[in-house]
């Protein structure tokens, strides 16, 4: 399995891209139709780069890509990229702002992860809680019929989400890309067909 993860990480290298990531986008991409010229996406904990990189690639000139980490990057982007250091889940007036002005997007995907203490339970939890923020943005700003991505630590909480997700989704389902690692426990959440987020009425 070494050396596997060595080919991605010599070929991310070869290909120019910073991150090994770019694979597991890659994958899903083809197993799912997700880019099409011309499409607006968001790309939710985007330092390094790789996703957005791909993203921009395949979304064309005519397409917009609007990359956001709480982290800087030194990777240079194209002209359809705008990259923004900001916390995307409390999101400034900045950040508020250039989402206004590009909504709705096609695509809103998520490679964000929390610092891992090595307490499975804990780094399961906090990772749930992430992709359940970037849905909850993801419903205020996701076209009809578009698509959401999100990475997240396999746990028992996993599969009750998912099934949460059904109502505003056609499709829901879970990707392991060929490029994670083996030892990994993450796992890639996908919402195809975007129809609203569910909302219930006060009591």
């Amino acid at each position: 399995m070494k050396k596997i993860q060595d080919h991605y990480f010599k070929r991310a290298k070869q290909e120019n891209y910073p991150a090994r990531s770019i694979y597991k986008l890659q994958e899903m991409d083809s197993n799912f139709k997700l880019f099409k010229p011309g499409q607006k996406v968001l790309d939710l904990g985007a330092t390094p780069g790789s996703w957005t990189l791909y993203a921009a690639k395949k979304v064309g000139p005519s397409g917009r890509v609007v990359g956001v980490d709480i982290n800087p990057t030194d990777t240079p982007f194209p002209e359809n990229v705008t990259f923004l250091v900001a916390d995307a889940l409390e999101p400034g007036p900045e950040f508020r702002e250039l989402l206004e002005s590009m909504k709705p997007f096609h695509l809103v995907i998520s490679d964000m992860a929390p610092r891992t203490t090595g307490a499975r339970i804990t780094d399961q939890a906090r990772s749930l809680e992430l992709v359940e923020q970037a849905l909850a943005l993801a419903g205020t700003c996701l076209i009809h019929g578009g698509h959401f991505i999100a990475k997240v630590f396999m746990g028992p909480d996993v599969k009750p989400f998912m099934d949460s997700m059904r109502g505003a989704f056609e499709k829901v389902k879970t990707a392991k890309p060929k490029s994670s690692r083996s030892e990994s426990f993450e796992l890639f959440i996908v919402g195809l067909g975007f129809r609203g987020l569910q909302t219930y009425p006060e009591e």
